[in-house]
């Protein structure tokens, strides 16, 4: 198969044959038709989040089964699956919660992801999800790890309360979309004009700063900054949700916990959304009332994946809203 591969951390991303994946026991393998390109593939690249060398990146896709063995899904089976895939037999998977699994997979980061024409995932049964036919593959891949974690980041928000979003990549725009959909009133701040403007165009009112205004406040770009900022945008007993990846020197950043204590504010995670947890965000989908479609920015080949995952080096400069890779070697 065709695969987008690098060999050294921040090194070229290049395209090369590779041997088809096996299906592993319980498992299933993914023609990918669709993939997202994440800033969390962007961290591996980098080497903020270590993978093993030589690597295919790629976390957020959909497509059709091509080999399984697992019990409820079959070769042509129009799937896709959450970023982190449970084990299915801790007593985590079991209760619905796979997202936290501590035996957990995750493709393109502990094995090779949906840079390329395949794509293994492991206890299917557990970790893939179904497609309506309403729902097409770009579609499915821009729901990926941004829109699913976003969907779980807003779990308990009220119609009406006011949500602050710290960044708006593909995860802060879905939470954008997602948050205005349930009634809420929605305040960002980015630096860059283009995922301003993107945002605005989703309902939201970008700011320079926010302070004291928010029952719900999101980092979604993830950096000792804007984790500060948030909490300190929170009303008090206001709820501050981490959802872009902490690293290196940011994983330890200080929280104003003065305020945590006196405020008794909230501060929680959001690791994704379990399979299990699909079926209620895929019926808003199919509804109308959400349409991930909106939050395609732009899609490419296959073949450019790579480039455009490279171009997230400039936070700035990106392009807003999600890039999709679509497979053009598909038959």
């Amino acid at each position: 198969m065709k695969a987008l591969v690098f060999d050294e951390v921040g090194g070229e991303i290049s395209l090369q044959e590779l041997k088809n994946p096996v299906c592993p026991p319980g498992g299933a393998v993914i023609g990918v038709r669709a993939t997202g390109v994440c800033r969390s593939d962007w961290h591996a690249w980098r080497g903020h989040d270590p993978v093993a060398l030589p690597h295919v990146p790629g976390h957020e896709f959909a497509g059709v089964v091509v080999s399984s063995d697992a019990e409820r899904f079959a070769v042509g089976d129009r799937v896709t699956a959450p970023f982190v895939n449970g084990c299915g037999e801790c007593d985590y998977c079991r209760s619905g919660n796979a997202q936290i699994c501590p035996s957990q997979t995750q493709p393109g980061f502990t094995h090779h992801g949906s840079f390329a024409e395949r794509v293994v995932v492991r206890a299917a049964d557990t970790n893939l999800v179904r497609l309506p036919e309403e729902i097409d593959f770009v579609a499915a891949a821009a729901l990926g790890c941004r829109f699913a974690t976003a969907f779980r980041a807003l779990r308990g928000m009220h119609p009406r309360e006011t949500v602050a979003v710290y960044g708006c990549g593909g995860v802060g725009l879905s939470v954008v979309m997602i948050a205005v959909a349930l009634g809420a009133r929605v305040l960002v701040v980015d630096p860059s004009p283009a995922a301003r403007a993107a945002a605005a165009g989703l309902g939201a009112v970008p700011k320079a700063e926010i302070a004291g205004e928010a029952d719900v406040a999101i980092d979604a770009y993830g950096s000792a900054a804007t984790a500060m900022a948030s909490v300190r945008s929170l009303r008090r007993g206001g709820r501050h949700v981490q959802v872009g990846l902490m690293l290196g020197d940011d994983a330890r950043a200080p929280l104003p916990w003065d305020l945590v204590v006196a405020h008794e504010l909230t501060v929680a995670g959001s690791h994704g959304m379990a399979a299990a947890d699909y079926p209620a965000m895929l019926d808003l989908v199919v509804s109308g009332r959400l349409n991930p479609r909106r939050l395609v920015g732009s899609t490419v080949p296959l073949a450019d994946a790579g480039r455009a995952l490279m171009a997230m080096d400039d936070p700035i400069a990106r392009s807003a809203g999600i890039v999709v890779a679509v497979n053009e070697y598909a038959g």
